[in-house]
């Protein structure tokens, strides 16, 4: 069995509800984060500020979890005006695997959706930040 068999075997028979996707300039994350001091609080949970701030440069990081948190509220058919942003949270598992967290308005619309879990992947160069999130059903299809 390959590194992923028992993940993937937790997948087999359900269904991928929803798909959600952004890109973001990383250089517009960069000068977003400098002219609104706020845009930190009101967009990113403390856990992913802890995360992204031991950077000297953090744009990529935080360009990167902007980029998750639209893809689900998306996928959620929302937009961004659909949950705050905070209740969506980015994790890093310690070896690398993120995923995702909602809580509040961003829980229940997933509820409401059916979304049991989330598949998350991530990606970033010194330019550009890309996520994309699949909602996962709890049901069995067999």
């Amino acid at each position: 069995m390959g590194p992923h068999a028992e993940w993937t075997e937790v997948l087999v028979g359900r269904r991928v509800l929803c798909v959600g996707t952004d890109l973001v300039d990383v250089a517009d994350m960069r000068a977003a984060l400098a002219r609104q001091p706020r845009f930190r609080t009101k967009a990113f949970t403390d856990a992913e500020r802890a995360y992204c701030d031991v950077l000297d440069d953090p744009a990529e990081r935080y360009a990167v979890r902007f980029a998750a948190k639209e893809a689900v509220l998306k996928a959620l058919g929302t937009g961004l005006s659909g949950a705050a942003l905070t209740e969506i949270e980015v994790r890093r598992a310690p070896g690398g695997k993120p995923s995702l967290v909602l809580v509040g308005r961003a829980a229940a619309l997933a509820e409401a959706a059916g979304v049991h879990s989330w598949l998350v992947s991530l990606t970033h160069t010194a330019t550009r930040a890309h996520a994309m999130v699949a909602g996962v059903g709890a049901g069995d299809l067999r």
